[in-house]
């Protein structure tokens, strides 16, 4: 499994005082409440109270909701959606779409985006990733961690305009 080696899903100490974004698709809804609810989980436990969410319709508009956000003023954005391969090249294009302008997003805002986007082969792979009960990892809580330690560890070096 591809979770192998990951850190264990534990509170971000410091995540407090964070203004945080929460940008999820609509499509693949038993995934999706699933990677929801441990963006929450995360959030929760981490001790932060300032929290958005913003539902887009697919994987390929969570960069420019996204870019919004961080020029808003959020202090770390947690990007989740699930992309399932089909017969046609539309799942590398997507996937291509999102993760590139989800990257582009970080660097020109310099605000974190957590990657929790899941790009399957299958639908069962998905619901494998999503943090939903017999699920073997919970990519909405790893995705929200990061953006989080990434943020608090950016609060330490002030952007310079």
């Amino acid at each position: 499994m591809s979770g192998h080696g990951a850190p264990p899903n534990v509170a971000v100490p410091g995540a407090e005082s964070l203004r945080v974004a929460i940008v999820a698709s609509r499509w693949h809804d038993e995934v999706m409440d699933g990677l929801i609810d441990g963006a929450r989980r995360a959030i929760a436990e981490s001790n932060v109270d300032d929290v958005t969410e913003v539902r887009v319709p697919d994987v390929f508009e969570l960069a420019v909701a996204a870019s919004r956000l961080a020029d808003d003023g959020f202090e770390a954005i947690v990007a989740l959606g699930v992309v399932i391969r089909g017969g046609t090249p539309h799942f590398d294009y997507v996937c291509q779409g999102a993760t590139v302008g989800l990257t582009a997003v970080a660097e020109r805002t310099g605000v974190p985006v957590g990657f929790g986007v899941l790009t399957c082969d299958t639908e069962q792979q998905a619901l494998d990733r999503a943090g939903l009960p017999g699920s073997a990892e919970d990519k909405g809580y790893e995705a929200t961690a990061a953006a989080l330690a990434t943020a608090v560890t950016l609060s330490r070096y002030p952007r310079r305009k």
